[in-house]
């Protein structure tokens, strides 16, 4: 039985992709002067912009996440919640399981989402970028938001009291790492993408099950 489920938010809870992905295109192109592609760009989406910004070798990190962040807002129209999201928050949260989120996202980042606003009575004990050193896939956020959730519970919750929830191998790694269960969400309809994770959900029914059925 899972006593807390803790949500990825971009690809997991909110349709992000393809803002984040033609965000970053337009960034290292401006930055850069190169053209990425599509799949290339994707395989950055749910990194820090930090990481990011070593991984495409720009010497100015902070310069690259403000460019990247410019470029985000600019395409945000395309955000959306994936179907049916909020009445499962909202129902998974009735039945007393504790709540979480563990984020790339800046504390402003998360706060600048409208989408998010409803779904903030539903998440519990939120963890964005800079409230740890290490991030994603290091376990340290997964396990930080586990001991707020077990102080707020007044007991020390198991990593196998826990599933994470999230869309890629970076989430799969910090669910393994912190010796807790991953449920990888599967909108897209990509597969598997070759994670050995326990579970796969492609809507909103199917997520819920996964949390409603363990009590």
């Amino acid at each position: 039985m899972y006593k807390l489920a803790v949500f990825d938010i971009d690809g997991t809870l909110i349709d992000t992709e393809r803002t984040g992905v033609e965000s970053l295109m337009q960034t290292v192109k401006d930055l850069l002067g190169k053209e990425i592609s599509y799949d290339d760009a994707y395989r950055a989406f749910g990194i820090p912009s930090i990481k990011v910004a070593d991984l495409y070798h720009y010497p100015d990190a902070v310069g690259f996440g403000e460019r990247w962040e410019e470029n985000f807002i600019a395409l945000s129209h395309y955000i959306a919640p994936f179907p049916e999201v909020l009445p499962a928050l909202e129902r998974i949260h009735a039945t007393g399981i504790a709540t979480g989120v563990v984020t790339s996202r800046s504390h402003f980042e998360f706060n600048y989402d409208r989408h998010l606003h409803a779904m903030v009575p539903y998440l519990g004990h939120i963890v964005c970028a800079e409230d740890t050193v290490h991030h994603k896939p290091h376990p340290e956020p997964l396990q930080k938001c586990m001991a707020m959730a077990s102080a707020a519970l007044g007991e020390a919750l198991r990593p196998e009291e826990v599933l994470f929830l999230g869309d890629t191998d970076h989430d799969f790694a910090c669910a393994r790492d912190a010796g807790c269960d991953f449920a990888l969400a599967d909108w897209k309809g990509r597969g598997w993408q070759g994670l050995p994770a326990r579970y796969k959900f492609c809507n909103a029914i199917e997520m819920e099950r996964l949390l409603i059925s363990s009590k």
